[in-house]
């Protein structure tokens, strides 16, 4: 209820652009009528747990939920939760200790000891639950990789490079044709020379002339593999969508131009389609879609994304496999994989990212520089979600952009031409904070 749907953003715009300024939010619900009857034909009430089984397939768990009575409100009484302090200058590593277990930041006994002296002796202040949660994020697997680049010790002795190193010193090795590497969104390569036809003013409609461009190839990869499993359609749009803006966020901007996805799934369990391997006896987990569901709505999800952004499916592959190796072992895609490739250009001028100054952005791309973010100017499809939240979600389908104050007016035309939100959330400090 408290989240508005892509759905209802298109069907809302509709109506502004037709002058109906006074509509907010549009949606759309479904509504079964289901008749249970006993071996006499006589209607019966519906069991609990039976209930519970039926409508766990009726609908989309990850952006649907079921309604007991129709709706006469999308108002809400639900608060978001506020900005707490931690107070490490009194309570000294103990408040770490609570925040670590309040927020299940991961922290061991050497993220408490650091954080806890960096805030007390160096920062000298108090950190807030959104800059602890901030951290934890920094600092985890997912973003520093400590796996990859740690120390690698077989048969007790200490190798000097780490698993990131080798895989970079591929490099070496390899064809010098790098644009971009180990550096942004995307990786990139040497392109070609190409001819285009570009406006001689974006700002408004206006004429087209002919120019030569220097047009770089951009590859990048992702896989969306849990929420893909829970919710295949959604899953893997946000895989799709989440890998289109790491195209689009290269350098300083690069186009979208052809993507491929591949599927790795268990049994599938075609109906009136038995096949000899596939044993019906295997118990997969409730929390998981089917197979089959995987098999046809991630697809159908990936190309809908990629098609309504202007980034078609071109290719792609699909595997299906769950056998007992042995008697004790049984090996299947239980979770599955769900794999977004693609390409795009990229113009020679916009390889590198300009330093921030002061001016708009967010936390992404204004290091060194620092800046002032105010949260209460984002715009959300969603008003119960907290400042912590926020600062720390990953938008996949999210890209900021780093402009100068005096070019605000042409982004706010821009914006305008292409019907697309725009909110001015911060500044750059230059204090490095």
């Amino acid at each position: 209820l408290n989240f508005s749907t892509a759905w209802s953003t298109n069907a809302v715009s509709m109506c502004h652009s037709a002058g109906l300024h006074q509509i907010h939010r549009i949606e759309c619900s479904k509504r079964f009528l289901i008749q249970v009857k006993n071996k006499d034909g006589e209607d019966v009430a519906l069991a609990t747990d039976e209930a519970k089984k039926l409508t766990s397939v009726l609908h989309d768990r990850m952006t649907e939920c079921e309604y007991q009575t129709p709706l006469d409100s999308f108002n809400i009484d639900v608060k978001p939760e506020p900005v707490y302090v931690v107070n490490v200058m009194e309570e000294g590593r103990k408040a770490l200790e609570k925040a670590n277990n309040d927020l299940g930041l991961a922290f061991d006994d050497w993220d408490l000891d650091y954080y806890t002296t960096m805030f007390k002796e160096k920062i000298k202040r108090n950190p807030t639950s959104v800059e602890c949660f901030d951290l934890a994020q920094s600092n985890s697997e997912h973003s520093r990789h400590w796996f990859f680049k740690g120390r690698m010790v077989i048969d007790d002795i200490e190798h000097e490079d780490s698993l990131f190193t080798m895989v970079m010193n591929t490099q070496e090795n390899s064809n010098d044709n790098n644009v971009i590497k180990f550096s942004d969104n995307s990786s990139a390569i040497k392109g070609f020379d190409v001819k285009l036809i570009c406006p001689t003013d974006p700002l408004c409609s206006s004429v087209f002339t002919e120019k030569r461009l220097l047009r770089h190839i951009i590859f990048t990869a992702e896989t969306h593999n849990f929420p893909t499993g829970v919710a295949p359609f959604s899953g893997a749009t946000t895989g799709t969508g989440g890998r289109i803006r790491d195209v689009q966020a290269a350098g300083r901007g690069a186009h979208v131009v052809a993507g491929t996805a591949g599927y790795c799934f268990g049994n599938l369990h075609i109906p009136d389609y038995d096949l000899p391997w596939e044993d019906k006896s295997f118990i997969y987990p409730g929390n998981f879609a089917s197979p089959l569901e995987v098999a046809i709505e991630a697809s159908n999800g990936a190309s809908d994304y990629g098609n309504k952004f202007g980034e078609p499916v071109l290719a792609g592959f699909a595997r299906s496999f769950g056998m007992n190796i042995t008697e004790t072992e049984r090996r299947e895609w239980v979770k599955p994989i769900m794999f977004s490739g693609g390409i795009g250009s990229l113009e020679h001028q916009h390889i590198a990212k300009l330093s921030p100054k002061s001016g708009n952005v967010l936390k992404e791309i204004c290091e060194p520089a620092g800046a002032i973010i105010r949260v209460n100017d984002f715009q959300l499809a969603d008003p119960t979600i907290n400042t912590l939240e926020l600062w720390g979600a990953e938008y996949q389908e999210s890209n900021a952009v780093l402009i100068k104050s005096k070019d605000k007016d042409n982004l706010q035309k821009l914006c305008n031409r292409e019907k697309c939100p725009v909110s001015f959330v911060g500044n750059i400090t230059g204090d490095g904070i």
